[in-house]
């Protein structure tokens, strides 16, 4: 099993910063993958950043610019770095963990808010 524990979200003004970070800890052996969703009520989750064990980290067009991510392997975390913030990046945020390539077991966090507004 593998416990995902976020931190980091919060209330930031337009044009504001939010750094959130994913730490897993438990059986981490053989991620695969780690990455961070958002959640907005009444709309398709989507996939804002995604890390994969080569080393690829990929973002979505709609926060290119903007946000940055980055992977400590050793403490098996996750960071967002979320710059000049727009009030559609409000959300709920998701960490993700992919263990294994054919035989895979996901796991998700509790999610973070992150409110965007003046």
């Amino acid at each position: 099993q593998v416990q995902l524990v976020e931190s980091g979200g919060g209330l930031a003004q337009p044009g504001g910063t939010l750094r959130l970070s994913c730490t897993a800890s438990g059986s981490v052996a053989m991620i695969y993958t780690m990455g961070w969703y958002r959640q907005v009520p009444e709309k398709t989750r989507e996939k804002v950043a995604d890390w994969t064990t080569g080393g690829t980290i990929t973002l979505a067009d709609s926060v290119k610019g903007r946000f940055t991510a980055s992977i400590d392997n050793i403490n098996h975390t996750m960071h967002l770095q979320m710059n000049n913030l727009k009030p559609e990046d409000t959300a709920t945020y998701v960490c993700h963990l992919q263990q294994g390539i054919i035989l895979t077991q996901d796991y998700w966090g509790q999610g973070t808010q992150v409110t965007v507004s003046s």
